[in-house]
């Protein structure tokens, strides 16, 4: 239902203000739609002497509650929809309706509806009529329909022909994008079908999983995390989901990023949460002095529980419907915008190595000892059990500030050569020298007064560091360097 909002109306009881349920509203209409007006529902529970200033009251916190969001300064009105509660006789006239009803047709508008394109409708009611068939009433959401037109219902994978068609009780032959309209077909029983879609023939696909573009939803408490699983709606159908977040490269952040495309040539960053400000894992923790750079756009990878049939380009929205509803908290975590669906059920296979993702590794190790003056001895950088073969002419910084490039192995435990094709510097050929000099030394057990006063200058040992790039979804595990 969230795709099909114009013109919203958030009912408040005045006696209890916002309650988690309408804040949860309050957000679905910021996602879903531009224009709304708040109603103060249940003024006559107010007595009588304190009503109007208790209204008051109640429009200034609301006005307050809206004030960051798209809807500030909207129209708040007050009524009591049937003064006395249900049980009131029904000579009661309600309070405040009409001046809501003034309120509507100031607020109504005419939104642009384009007929073109394949149709689509979202269907909300399924019933069958004697001696006429089936009926499925709901909203088009694009493209248009004809009479005698033929309708895919691609849930169940059959298509029917457009028998009649009406628009509140009125007989139409035709129909369009933003329209509320009952379509009948013969021999489909209403039982398959209560809510779903209905399309041109072919138009929609069914997917397994897919990319979409993101935003969190900023009332949602706690991080997004990758491989967490969401309840995932689009379009008329909530499924579990487990996401993946990634971002753009680094020297990418500031890029501005065409809306509604996913470019596949592109490098993504992997990330282990969704960057926002309140992030966890933004590097930044001890400086919080320092501004956290927060790319323009982030995606995410969607794999669904169940394969969703939808349209490119819908309304993505993830919750955690799980949590208690009685908790005062927004169950609403995210929404965005699908860009590309995955129909093949083997995508990991298929489709992923397309998607190029990528996570930066770090390793550590120590220089053991000089061989030459082009060459030294690494070691601590790998396990024992590490194939060093393949890690053979990536390249590795020393923390003296030399270049180098793994050779091959060295000897059983996991100890390696590098080849430093400029050479070593003097200082750091004397501060490794001096290190394993102090080592052998200590070995055959001669340590000296002034050993131990000058260990403290070769505490620091030179460290090797190695970095590189290995895709995600890259079957052969390849690692890659700039």
């Amino acid at each position: 239902g969230a795709q099909i909002i114009d013109l919203m109306m958030l009912v408040i009881d005045v006696t209890k203000g916002m309650q988690t349920q309408s804040a949860e509203c309050l957000v679905i209409g910021q996602i879903a739609c531009q224009k709304m007006v708040v109603v103060l529902n249940k003024i006559d529970l107010l007595p009588e002497g304190k009503r109007q200033s208790a209204i008051e009251k109640m429009t200034k916190k609301m006005q307050k509650t809206l004030e960051n969001t798209k809807f500030c300064g909207c129209p708040i009105v007050a009524v009591a929809a049937k003064p006395g509660g249900p049980e009131a006789p029904e000579s009661e006239n309600p309070l405040g309706v009409s001046e809501l009803i003034e309120v509507l047709k100031s607020q109504a508008y005419l939104p642009s509806r384009d007929p073109s394109g394949h149709f689509l409708m979202s269907v909300d009611h399924c019933f069958s009529i004697k001696g006429q068939g089936t009926v499925m009433t709901g909203t088009i959401l694009s493209g248009s329909v004809s009479l005698g037109d033929n309708v895919e219902i691609p849930a169940l994978k059959v298509t029917k022909k457009v028998k009649s068609m009406q628009m509140f009780h009125t007989p139409v032959t035709y129909a369009m994008q933003g329209d509320r309209v009952g379509v009948c077909v013969t021999q489909f029983d209403p039982k398959l079908l209560e809510r779903g879609l209905i399309c041109t023939p072919e138009s929609l696909h069914t997917i397994h999983a897919a990319i979409i573009s993101l935003k969190k939803i900023q009332y949602f408490r706690g991080a997004l995390q990758t491989k967490a699983k969401f309840h995932i709606t689009v379009g008329h159908e909530t499924v579990m989901g487990r996401v993946m977040f990634f971002s753009p490269a680094p020297a990418d952040f500031n890029e501005e990023v065409q809306e509604n495309v996913f470019d596949f040539e592109k490098d993504y960053l992997y990330q282990e949460e969704y960057l926002s400000k309140d992030s966890s894992s933004s590097e930044n923790k001890e400086n919080d002095q320092a501004e956290v750079q927060l790319p323009r756009q982030q995606w995410a990878l969607l794999e669904f529980e169940k394969p969703v049939t939808c349209p490119k380009l819908c309304l993505v929205i993830g919750s955690k419907l799980d949590t208690d509803i009685h908790a005062n908290t927004c169950r609403l975590a995210f929404h965005g915008v699908l860009l590309q669906g995955m129909e093949d059920k083997n995508y990991t296979e298929t489709f992923l190595p397309k998607l190029k993702v990528y996570k930066l590794k770090h390793k550590e190790g120590q220089v053991e000892r000089v061989m030459d003056d082009y060459s030294v001895i690494g070691r601590s950088l790998f396990k024992k059990e590490t194939n060093i073969q393949i890690f053979v002419g990536l390249k590795v910084k020393l923390s003296t500030g030399e270049d180098g490039i793994i050779d091959g192995g060295f000897g059983q435990s996991g100890k390696f050569k590098i080849r430093i094709p400029d050479g070593l510097k003097p200082d750091t050929k004397m501060l490794l020298t001096v290190a394993s000099k102090k080592k052998s030394k200590a070995g055959k057990g001669d340590t000296t007064k002034e050993d131990e006063s000058s260990k403290n200058d070769s505490a620091q040992p030179v460290s090797i560091s190695l970095l590189f790039k290995r895709y995600v979804f890259d079957t052969q595990k390849k690692m890659i360097q700039a």
